[in-house]
């Protein structure tokens, strides 16, 4: 795995802050920024999957980062998450051109907190998983910060 940088952790601690505010709001506690090579915010997203199930915060920052950049461009961007991007979000960031994925919870971790709750069926793939199918390379650093991520879950799920 490749060292997290200064910039990863600066916006996870802001990713977190992000979660938690999603689960103030009513939402699920998921968050995620896009930021540039050059450290600037290109696009962040909460949870809205309570009223469309794929609006994931993942997307939801991706498709705003799409919006505005191409592929290409955003190559060189890096997508962070408090928690590891499901199949659909990996995807997603494969298919937007993100070529960098930092998180902090991984998907086995959030299975842990979520158990059957109904409200995540969780998709035990690995994002490393997706994207070792893909064509051009994502790097990927995570889980980081792991007991931090999982604060804005603490008592939100059915199972704890």
């Amino acid at each position: 795995m490749s060292t997290p940088t200064t910039q990863d952790q600066h916006f996870l601690t802001q990713v977190f802050a992000l979660a938690q505010r999603s689960r103030d709001e009513g939402h699920h506690p998921f968050a995620a920024i896009v930021a540039g090579a050059d450290g600037t915010i290109i696009a962040e997203a909460m949870n809205a999957s309570s009223a469309d199930r794929t609006a994931h915060a993942e997307m939801n920052a991706l498709r705003q980062a799409s919006q505005r950049f191409s592929p290409q461009q955003l190559a060189g961007a890096t997508l962070y998450s408090n928690a590891e991007p499901c199949a659909m979000c990996a995807g997603g960031t494969y298919w937007s051109g993100v070529g960098r994925v930092v998180y902090g919870m991984s998907e086995k971790s959030l299975l842990e907190l979520t158990g059957s709750d109904p409200e995540n069926p969780t998709l035990s793939l690995p994002c490393r998983q997706v994207f070792a199918a893909g064509q051009r390379p994502t790097e990927v650093i995570g889980p980081l910060r792991e007991e931090e991520a999982r604060v804005a879950h603490a008592g939100f799920w059915q199972n704890n």
